[in-house]
């Protein structure tokens, strides 16, 4: 799927989104505001059949993210594939046995929007891949996936207000 559709139905989904708590690959936090840069995680949880190792995990990045730097991981290399400066999808390539979990993480400039991001990822295994790229539809709020996509709801950045003044003695409000 390409990275514009990928924002836009990112976008749409906004609040429908439904919790990822059962999904095997995830977004950590699943939270953060809208317009930071954050720290998020796609962690894996097992590989994609029983006794089956994990060699790649693919994460794609919606186009509304500003950048993104891949944290480096021992024993995995990294490939970054871009348009142009833009970033469009990331993937580490290693071993993950599957009686182990990891997080594969990225540093992101979020939009300044609040909404959902959605991050399809790929996991590629010893014998096949599983691919995380469902992606709720906002017409079927509550549909259960079955291999839904990492997302990360923005939530509105903190506005700055200006502090209280003290109360000063002597002095009638």
């Amino acid at each position: 799927m390409k990275a514009p559709i990928i924002a836009l139905l990112a976008l749409a989904a906004g609040a429908a989104a439904p919790s990822l708590a059962l999904a095997h690959v995830v977004a950590a936090p699943g939270e953060a505001k809208a317009g930071s840069y954050s720290a998020v995680a796609f962690r894996v949880g097992h590989a994609c059949a029983a006794g089956d190792a994990t060699l790649k995990v693919r994460v794609e990045v919606p186009d509304a993210v500003a950048s993104a730097r891949p944290q480096p991981k021992p024993g995995w290399t990294i490939a970054v594939e871009k348009d142009g400066d833009k970033v469009t999808a990331v993937t580490w390539t290693g071993r993950l046995p599957d009686d182990q979990f990891d997080d594969f993480a990225l540093l992101m400039k979020l939009p300044a929007q609040p909404g959902s991001l959605v991050f399809p990822t790929i996991q590629t295994c010893e014998k096949g891949e599983s691919q995380w790229t469902e992606i709720p539809d906002p017409e079927r709020p509550g549909e259960k996936l079955t291999r839904p996509a990492p997302t990360v709801r923005l939530t509105p950045a903190a506005t700055d207000q200006a502090p209280a003044m003290p109360d000063m003695p002597g002095m009638k409000h």
